[in-house]
């Protein structure tokens, strides 16, 4: 699904920068993927899928040991 029309990123394209490049902060999905830099539209939504990617990945690192 798409979160930020403006640049076209969609969910999947957050959990992968969450997953595989280490993205743990808003700041740092500006950074990669460039969402929420133009109309800010998107923010409420790419946290929500930041913050729950980062959920996933702690439980599942936890499962893990």
């Amino acid at each position: 699904m798409y979160i930020c029309i403006c640049k076209g990123v969609t969910d999947n394209a957050i959990r992968e920068a969450v997953i595989k490049q280490g993205a743990g902060r808003m700041r740092d999905l500006r950074t990669c993927l460039g969402v929420a830099e133009q109309c800010g539209v998107c923010a409420c939504h790419a946290k929500m899928v930041l913050e729950q990617t980062l959920t996933q990945k702690n439980a599942d690192a936890t499962l893990s040991f």
